[in-house]
């Protein structure tokens, strides 16, 4: 099989895992294409909507499938950093007792830290390490994490109680941040049908390997992409550092996250070159949890988003 095969059969599996999910998950198809791109750029993302718009089986139901090992963290105010890196243990041996690692669930393949923000800072910060490094560090040993390795934090918006917000050195680990919207009526109407009929949770057939995951993100990674188009990504990125109506712009991770999820969406639309559609398209959920908007700006009424797309214009 020729190389240019491989990839068409890659791009038809992922074709076949969009449409698997969509059988379970009901509208939020332009959610699904960016958690999607997250992955295949070999990156972490943080969805954020009120309470109860599907965001955990999404994410439940892309690792069943990419056949990929699932963890689930609930975050609350009380919860420990050992309780998702893992603590020391003792344990009885034959030659006596012993300290034994004993692995937190960040240790698989996707990780869905549910409701984030109801964790404290300090156990926020046990993250870090894991979406940054691939590793956790405990007791003075370093563990790496197996591969693929994704997080996948949902979030209530900030304003509800109980909620801490995330620090800035955490949002920027996030590869894209994703706004849940309510679906419209139709949508609710045939989510209320499906989940209430008295059928179980609609199976779902596993569409891709792990192997073949990480094939398709070293395919992204070796994407080639105009000058030019990396340069409007570079210069935009810039701009929100120039912006008088935004406090703070991005970093240069931000601009490597634009062009990365840049090459990961043209692959997903079956392409082998990237275009200038595919920058916009990812501008905003690349830039908007990682600027702060003026004070003046906020006052009257613009949003990140809103700021994004006066700049690209």
């Amino acid at each position: 099989m020729s190389p240019e095969q491989d990839i068409d059969e890659l791009q038809q599996k992922i074709a076949n895992a969009r449409e698997q999910i969509s059988t379970r998950i009901v509208g939020q198809e332009a959610v699904l294409e960016q958690l999607l791109i997250c992955i295949l750029a070999d990156g972490n993302a943080l969805l954020e909507s009120n309470p109860g718009l599907g965001k955990t089986t999404m994410v439940r139901t892309v690792a069943e499938v990419t056949d990929l090992q699932f963890s689930r963290i609930q975050n609350t105010p009380d919860l420990m950093p050992s309780d998702i890196t893992g603590t020391e243990i003792i344990r009885e041996t034959d030659s006596g007792r012993e300290f034994v690692f004993e692995k937190g669930p960040v240790f698989a393949n996707v990780v869905l830290a549910d409701e984030i923000n109801r964790a404290t800072p300090k156990t926020q910060a046990a993250l870090l390490e894991a979406m940054q490094e691939k590793q956790v560090t405990a007791a003075g040993e370093t563990y790496e994490l197996p591969r693929p390795f994704f997080i996948l934090a949902t979030q209530n918006p900030i304003d509800q109680s109980g909620t801490y917000a995330l620090p800035e050195a955490q949002t920027d680990r996030f590869m894209l941040k994703l706004l849940v919207d309510y679906p419209d009526y139709d949508e609710e109407r045939t989510i209320v049908d499906m989940y209430t009929a008295g059928a179980e949770q609609v199976p779902v057939e596993r569409s891709l390997t792990r192997s073949e995951i990480q094939a398709i993100q070293q395919l992204v990674r070796e994407m080639p992409i105009a000058d030019d188009l990396r340069d409007r990504a570079v210069q935009l990125v810039r701009r929100t550092r120039e912006a008088d109506d935004i406090e703070f712009g991005a970093s240069p991770r931000a601009s490597m996250a634009l062009v990365q999820t840049a090459k990961a969406r043209a692959f997903l639309h079956g392409r082998s070159h990237v275009t200038g559609e595919d920058i916009e398209a990812l501008a905003a959920p690349v830039l908007r949890h990682r600027i702060i908007v003026d004070f003046r700006a906020e006052r009257e009424g613009r949003t990140a988003d809103d700021l994004i797309a006066a700049l690209l214009e």
